[in-house]
């Protein structure tokens, strides 16, 4: 009868140690901040990829233009008409044709 109250005991006592807080937490970290940040990199990654002339996008500078060219690093904006610029491709962040209410 001792014996199983021991073993009981130090199954016990490791869900209240450290160690299980510890890894406990790291969990926790991982479900609420790493994992809908890697699945938000990734969806801003398909958008870049998916890049064409026509969409209006803004810039992680948060300037707005039209996509005019996209080459392999470098997007074309046109921000005014006849004013264009180079941006790197990932410099470009949102799709502005498909969210309007944020111009």
């Amino acid at each position: 009868m001792l014996l199983l109250q021991a073993q009981a005991g130090g199954a016990a006592s490791f869900f209240a140690s450290p160690i299980f807080m510890i890894i406990l937490m790291f969990v926790i970290m991982y479900f609420f901040m790493i994992r809908p940040q890697r699945k938000q990199q990734k969806a801003i990654e398909v958008f870049r990829n998916s890049l064409s002339a026509g969409q209006q996008v803004v810039t992680s500078g948060g300037i707005y233009g039209t996509v005019k060219e996209v080459n392999n690093n470098v997007v074309v904006l046109e921000i005014a008409p006849s004013v264009k610029i180079k941006v790197d491709k990932s410099s470009v962040y949102a799709d502005m044709s498909t969210n309007p209410q944020q111009k």
